[in-house]
């Protein structure tokens, strides 16, 4: 089978073409188009470069609803949502047309051929400027009753702020700048801040860890996953899931329950995770036609 793929993202538009040996290859970016119909416009000029196309597989932000055929909820890519999305770009391009959710996206490439491929029951989790993810119950995409499954950053803490707002590294870095007034910091930056000695940037760093284990905990509790995959940016520093995962097995052992620690896995695939997770969703989808 052979597909073109895009991820349709805040800031660019990113193309592959996946082939019969499930590889990505002749990959392209282009900033994201200002309308739909420039949406469609790029997407031809990309697909005139390829040939014997089965299917156009994508990944784009917000709810995306198969059975209405529409992107519901809203992202910072407003013009793909609300709208018969799936019928629109399916009689423009005369190809079969698959949507999923961009976190899911990357999720069911995990799962299929990343860290989570060898796992019955996984929850992938995206810690990038917020924390999102994918919850997979016996290896097939759990998307909840009303396709807010994955949501982890919405999960209330103690001190009535959710998750995505204490267990960033975005966050973090945030409020070193406000208490330093030092600029140019980011989550990077922090980290190398951390690793000279800094007090501060070495405390943030601390309350992420603990923050994040708690929300990890609480996953862990309701659903009992075979493993946990951490995706997004601080996926890039090796030592950032060991050190979750360490707190973590630390919260269960206090409770008593540390018979039930998942197997916690940096995500394999990255930035081409999106891309190969339309794919796989593209192929999952036509075995149910």
């Amino acid at each position: 089978m052979k597909l073109a793929v895009f991820d349709i993202g805040g800031t660019n538009l990113k193309c592959g073409y996946f082939g019969d040996d499930h590889n990505i290859t002749c990959q392209k970016k282009y900033e994201t188009p200002k309308t739909f119909k420039g949406l469609v416009k790029q997407m031809h000029r990309y697909l005139d470069t390829l040939l014997d196309i089965d299917g156009i597989a994508i990944s784009a932000p917000g709810a995306v609803d198969d059975t209405k055929g529409e992107i519901d909820g809203i992202s910072s890519v407003p013009y793909i949502h609300n709208r018969p999305i799936f019928h629109e770009l399916e009689a423009e391009f005369g190809l079969p047309v698959t949507i999923e959710n961009d976190a899911n996206c990357a999720g069911i490439c995990e799962v299929n051929i990343g860290a989570g491929k060898n796992f019955t029951n996984v929850a992938f989790v995206v810690v990038g400027t917020g924390i999102g993810g994918a919850v997979f119950i016996n290896r097939k995409l759990y998307k909840g009753s009303h396709l807010f499954g994955g949501e982890f950053g919405l999960m209330s803490t103690a001190d009535g702020l959710i998750l995505s707002m204490q267990a960033t590294i975005v966050k973090a870095a945030a409020k070193y700048v406000a208490q330093t007034e030092a600029d140019d910091v980011d989550g990077e930056k922090l980290f190398l801040l951390a690793d000279q000695g800094d007090k501060l940037a070495n405390e943030l760093i601390d309350e992420v860890y603990d923050r994040l284990a708690m929300g990890l905990y609480n996953i862990q509790v309701s659903f009992d996953f075979d493993a946990i995959v951490i995706g997004g940016g601080v996926s890039a520093r090796s030592s950032f899931s060991a050190e979750v995962a360490k707190r973590l097995e630390a919260q269960l052992v206090e409770k008593k329950v540390e018979k039930i620690m998942p197997v916690v896995e940096t995500c394999q695939y990255h930035n081409d995770a999106n891309l190969y997770g339309a794919a796989y969703n593209f192929i999952e989808k036509q075995k149910k036609r």
